[in-house]
């Protein structure tokens, strides 16, 4: 099993939950169908801090926090609500890392951004993939860790969000142990093709509200153009 066998089995399970969520399941309840299905699709473990499923809903969807203090909430999904799920398969040390937001209106998951009729909602979701399509335009092997930050930071604000990030970074390295991970942040100068795989997970709102965005995608370069795994 390679790099995008183990990225496979975290879309995968992202795709068979939104095929099972329903108002009234508690957050609790997804967490662990999420993890069961990653296991179930050839996942041995789970690489970051032995969580599987990060799941928030509702105003939760605007923290970031640390894997060794995430606490999974016994919330219920609402008929309309917003759902946050970020996946961490593992195996024999190779790592997935995927993430997504998930809406929910009348009861039933929305299968495609320009169908979410809350406008804020909407908004949210359609910026996280103007920001995937920025890192591909803007990224190139010869670009810094530091440049892509500043650069994907400036255009957040831009564009009236703000960066929710725990840390203030945008992503990490994929490693083979989480202490090795370098990060999209100020003062690394490393290039990006330094890293075999990085990811780009901006996790973002627009100030003041209640409700937070997250999308996350492993990329790579080939043939010098920035490639998702």
């Amino acid at each position: 099993m390679n790099h995008k066998d183990v990225q496979q089995i975290a879309k995968d399970t992202v795709s068979y939950i939104r095929t099972v969520i329903q108002p009234g399941m508690n957050l609790l309840e997804i967490r662990k169908l999420c993890e069961e299905k990653m296991l179930a699709l050839g996942a041995d473990s789970f690489w970051y801090w032995d969580v599987g499923a990060f799941v928030f809903a509702g105003d939760e969807t605007t923290v970031s926090v640390s894997g060794r203090s995430y606490v999974t909430s016994d919330r219920l999904i609402a008929p309309d609500d917003i759902i946050t799920i970020d996946l961490s398969p593992q195996y024999q040390n190779i790592w997935g890392d995927y993430a997504r937001t998930v809406i929910l209106e009348n009861g039933a998951v929305i299968e495609r951004v320009g169908q979410i009729q809350n406008p804020e909602w909407r908004r949210g979701l359609l910026m996280e993939e103007r920001l995937h399509r920025e890192l591909i335009s803007f990224a190139s092997p010869e670009t810094t860790f530091e440049e892509l930050y500043r650069h994907i930071n400036a255009f957040i604000t831009e564009n009236g969000f703000v960066n929710l990030d725990f840390l203030g970074n945008l992503g990490h390295s994929i490693a083979k142990h989480k202490d090795d991970r370098v990060y999209i942040e100020q003062g690394n100068l490393l290039p990006l093709s330094a890293v075999e795989f990085f990811t780009f997970e901006p996790h973002i709102r627009i100030p003041g509200s209640e409700y937070g965005y997250k999308k996350e995608n492993i990329y790579y370069f080939s043939d010098g153009k920035l490639a998702e795994l």
